[in-house]
């Protein structure tokens, strides 16, 4: 019995296949063009959307758009691989119709346009939004740090500047004696000592120079560091694996997991970041009231008033931290406040009264204390290294109770936190294979992982409604 064999290459067909019998009806690239073609890319800030009377004729950002949304979808984000999958792949030529733009008409239209992408997003959360996939009860805030194109060799902080110059003044100085050393002995020692120190005086006063210069320029700046390669990118903290990158935040609403909001931005820590982006998401959503789920990290008295002001219902754990709970004392929360009589209940049962007042981050801050007590507790040892306990309270203090009060009755709050945003920056990172961005600067990362986003979404629609659903939707 013979092998099943295919057709001769360079037979003529008589009646010739079209394009679309190559792509099924429910293959996700249809949606994908119904959907571009649904949007108003002049609103949506997408430039040449009408073409020029004179010049010749450039391609349509609608189907540079396409092509983007079906290179992300399969994890293929480089220009010159896009140009390639015009020219070989079917799903793309029917997309496309044929046409085959060149890399470089590829890669200038995501960075001429990395404002624009955001609103595409927004736009596929919107059709989410009407076919009911969020529950609009609660979300999830987290963040996670993405490579930038930037080695952390060419990221310089003010410490590491500073470090370098001294260092670099210690060597010289050391080469230079050298040098008078080496004169005065009129070459009795060996010359191995002596010999290239010229050169490296030379080369170390340049690099001194370079580094003498980046430092003043921080100073001038007011900046903490300073990258080389992507000048927007900043050192990350170092538990997160990722020495010089970008801050990507996203809010997940709880229903099916799909990313309502994300920003990147180049701040190192996750502090203030919370209202901004829970307040976002709310208002995508619509909403006048939501929950929203942080981890400690973003615990902040002003962000978590801000949050409680704007209608959203924080629930962030408070993190054990300070001089007490270093020391291994009683931490602040073992002092029960009660708020009829303005006063701190102590482990050791005694009253701290209010006695100091400062401000702190333009809050007032009220110290309460007893020093009468402290002077005759039993239990000072377990609770301060000084003659007298000292607990401070800041004027919005009510707030971060209440915040503690909803923790506490919804413990497993924090572990669906963790369930909800780990599922799209593991989807991003593993399946999308997206740990790095390809672009240089702020707002053309933004425009990078505002692709990324609403790829995972349309991943995941696709999984929950098919493309059938999804293209009814669109042609409504």
């Amino acid at each position: 019995m013979a092998h099943i064999l295919g057709h001769d290459r360079s037979q003529v067909l008589l009646l010739p296949e079209t394009v679309d019998d190559y792509v099924g009806p429910d293959h996700p690239v249809r949606f994908i063009d119904a959907f571009v073609d649904s949007l108003d890319l002049q609103a949506a800030g997408f430039a040449r959307v009408t073409p020029r009377s004179t010049g010749r004729p450039g391609y349509a950002p609608a189907d540079l758009l396409k092509l983007y949304i079906y290179g992300y979808l399969h994890q293929v984000r480089s220009s010159r691989r896009l140009e390639a999958e015009a020219g070989r792949n079917i799903e793309v030529i029917w997309l496309l119709r044929q046409l085959r733009p060149d890399f470089k008409t590829i890669a200038d239209f995501r960075r001429d346009n990395r404002q624009a992408f955001r609103q595409v997003f927004r736009e596929f959360v919107l059709l989410c939004r009407q076919l009911d996939l969020f529950g609009r009860e609660l979300i999830a805030v987290d963040g996670t740090r993405l490579k930038a194109v930037n080695n952390k060799d060419r990221n310089f902080t003010r410490a590491s500047l500073t470090r370098f110059i001294a260092q670099a003044d210690a060597r010289l100085t050391d080469y230079l004696s050298r040098l008078d050393q080496g004169d005065a002995e009129e070459g009795q020692i060996s010359g191995t000592r002596t010999a290239n120190l010229p050169e490296k005086i030379a080369a170390l006063q340049e690099r001194r120079q370079r580094h003498a210069a980046m430092l003043a320029e921080l100073e001038q700046t007011g900046e903490d560091q300073i990258s080389l390669t992507d000048p927007d990118s900043r050192a990350m903290a170092g538990h997160t694996k990722v020495a010089v990158g970008y801050n990507v935040q996203i809010a997940v609403d709880a229903k099916h997991k799909l990313i309502v909001e994300q920003e990147v931005c180049n701040q190192v820590l996750d502090l203030g970041l919370l209202a901004q982006t829970a307040g976002a998401a709310k208002e995508a959503l619509g909403v006048e009231r939501i929950d929203a789920v942080a981890d400690r990290g973003y615990f902040k008295s002003e962000d978590l008033e801000a949050c409680e002001n704007a209608g959203i219902v924080a629930y962030v754990p408070r993190p054990q931290r300070g001089p007490s709970v270093r020391g291994g004392f009683f931490r602040k929360d073992e002092f029960r406040y009660d708020p009829e009589t303005d006063t701190y209940l102590c482990p050791a049962g005694q009253r701290l009264t209010p006695r100091y007042q400062s401000r702190l981050r333009e809050l007032q801050k009220v110290d309460y204390c007893n020093p009468d007590a402290c002077r005759a507790c039993a239990l000072r040892p377990r609770c301060t290294a000084n003659a007298v306990r000292r607990v401070s309270r800041l004027e919005n203090e009510a707030v971060l109770d209440r915040v503690a009060a909803r923790v506490a009755a919804r413990p497993e709050i924090l572990d669906q936190r963790r369930q909800l945003v780990e599922h799209p920056f593991g989807s991003i990172k593993q399946w999308m294979n997206q740990g790095a961005f390809l672009m240089r600067g702020l707002e053309k990362v933004r425009a990078e992982f505002s692709l990324t986003a609403l790829v995972y979404n349309l991943r995941r629609v696709l999984s929950i409604l098919g493309v059938r659903a999804l293209l009814t939707a669109v042609q409504r």
